[in-house]
């Protein structure tokens, strides 16, 4: 018998976190298979290699059956605990931590992360006093950073025979009859190329500082975070929704970083590296 997807080309559109991953696993799928990576930004060009890469999926995930939220959450929570547990974890930067979530506008509990993740409770009493919040969970996540994830997903790409090519696609009909099979994983650059005026742009800016005394994580009323990664410590951040603007804004930069600074005072001493749009 022949391998299976043996001959059959597929084209996996677009190059973030999502595009990347997506070409790994079809090549476990369909080892056979002929895949190509199209995309017009690769690496420290996407959007993607900003991002802190702690796994937290909150209430905001659904599907269309009452189950795809859990189902979804643990199978990729499943994934990323293999590589952390193989000998790949250093060089695909994924790493285990721990942090809080707290708020004091309301509850932070989401009843179905206890079912999937390492750890979950209710912080106490005497870590809400300490930290001065009313509502409060404690965790222990993942954290998988993009900056070394998506050299590690290319490597794995092309050394299985994967090829990437850097191409501005108008339309994913140019790519008929070329490829038998077509994954869009572009993002918000599906809103142009498959016309889609309901893909809504949400911009991010984040500071990468140097904090290496910071272990836990922070994330306070869904808008302030602190997120150590394996050489920054990631401080954020904004959601402005239907801005396309990949600027550094300075006044979104300073509010970022009282924000931050009034959940962890340390951080006052911290060596800012950059500001980040994304």
């Amino acid at each position: 018998m022949g391998e299976r997807g043996a001959g059959v080309r597929v084209a996996v559109v677009g190059a973030g976190v999502v595009g990347l991953t997506t070409a790994t696993m079809l090549q476990e799928a369909l080892p056979g298979a002929s895949i190509t990576v199209l995309a017009d930004k690769f690496g420290q060009e996407t959007t993607s290699d900003g991002a802190a890469g702690i796994f937290w999926p909150g209430h905001h995930i659904r599907g269309e059956e009452e189950g795809d939220q859990r189902r979804w959450s643990s199978l990729s929570y499943a994934y990323y605990k293999r590589i952390l547990e193989s000998g790949d974890a250093v060089e695909a930067g994924v790493k285990r931590f721990s942090g809080y979530l707290f708020s004091n506008k309301e509850s932070v509990w989401e009843p179905f992360l206890k079912l999937i993740i390492d750890e979950y409770r209710e912080c106490t009493p005497d870590e809400l006093r300490l930290h001065g919040y009313k509502y409060g969970v404690f965790l222990t996540t993942l954290l998988t950073e993009c900056r070394s994830y998506l050299p590690y997903l290319t490597r794995r790409i092309t050394a299985r025979g994967g090829r990437m090519e850097r191409r501005h696609l108008k339309s994913l009909e140019e790519l008929v009859g070329h490829y038998d099979i077509v994954c869009n994983c572009s993002g918000f650059g599906a809103k142009e190329l498959c016309r889609d005026m309901n893909v809504t742009a949400i911009r991010g800016q984040v500071f990468k500082v140097k904090a290496p005394w910071l272990k836990n994580f922070y994330f306070v009323d869904g808008g302030t975070y602190i997120i150590p990664g394996i050489e920054f410590v990631t401080l954020g951040g904004t959601k402005n929704f239907d801005s396309n603007n990949a600027e550094v804004n300075k006044y979104d930069s300073q509010a970022i970083w009282e924000r931050c600074v009034a959940v962890v005072p340390s951080l006052k001493d911290a060596e800012v590296r950059n500001g980040q749009g994304v």
